[in-house]
């Protein structure tokens, strides 16, 4: 088998899919994946990008490099892995920030490395914001006050995992969470720690490979006043969490005074 078939068998493996799953993503037969897997025939050129983007790893790798003998992490530090980042430009050339709309965010998983898709977006400049690349994302949920839905968050680019800072916070763009914006807690062996400001939220783990792109944060656009109230129902669940770990303190204590009695 080539050096190819072994990396999407691994890759495959890796994120726990079957063959079917994989081919259904790619659109093709469940057949005509497995013939790309054990080294029968190889994907024309459009396929073998689609693959690349879907695996968000680049040809380059793909072709050429035996991923099972490289670390995650390591893999991902190479330049060569680094996937172009498109941008959109004003009349003079200048770099402009595009805005991810806040009812289609999920499709910027589809598109981030689409030009096309990058300079159909709406831009805006901001002065005080250069050296870097910006881009402006936007806010869900209530992890993340003083952010409320309709807000936006302004990132820097950031080229690697290496480069997080502990205790700042980012826009991590992931394939199975999409567009999350969390503080960067941590690394571990496999994955970074991030979590919410709203303590009612637990913080949790990011695989390496799930990792598509991040942002600094850099500044935020508020189109409506976060309002004092608003900090309510975060005291309210608060108080909830506090409530549910008094629940699991008491719940331990009763257990360990069974087993005592036993």
């Amino acid at each position: 088998m080539s050096v190819f078939s072994n990396n999407i068998r691994f890759l495959r493996a890796r994120r726990k899919l079957s063959q079917q799953n994989v081919a259904n993503e790619l659109m093709i037969s469940r057949v005509r994946y497995s013939k790309y897997e054990n080294g029968i025939s190889e994907p024309p050129i459009e396929l073998l990008i689609k693959i690349s983007k879907y695996f968000h790893v680049s040809i380059d790798l793909m072709l050429s490099v035996d991923l099972e003998k490289h670390p995650m992490d390591e893999m991902l530090k190479l330049p060569d892995n680094r996937i172009v980042l498109p941008v959109a430009v004003d009349t003079h050339g200048n770099d402009t920030i595009e805005i991810i709309p806040q009812k289609a965010s999920m499709g910027y998983l589809e598109g981030y490395s689409d030009v096309e898709y990058i300079e159909s977006l709406q831009r805006i400049a901001l002065p005080f914001l250069n050296n870097g690349k910006y881009r402006a994302f936007p806010a869900d949920g209530d992890s993340m006050p003083p952010f409320r839905n309709g807000s936006y968050i302004v990132g820097k680019y950031v080229e690697g995992i290496n480069e997080l800072k502990e205790g700042k916070t980012y826009v991590f763009v992931t394939l199975n969470d999409g567009i999350t914006y969390k503080r960067f807690k941590e690394r571990k062996e496999n994955a970074i720690c991030v979590s919410a400001d709203n303590s009612f939220y637990e913080p949790y783990d990011i695989p390496f490979e799930e990792v598509v792109e991040i942002w600094q944060y850099a500044s935020g656009i508020f189109p409506e006043d976060f309002e004092p109230g608003d900090y309510e129902s975060y005291n309210f669940k608060e108080m909830f969490r506090e409530l549910r770990q008094d629940i699991k303190d008491l719940d331990k204590k009763i257990s360990g005074r069974r087993r005592k009695q036993l």
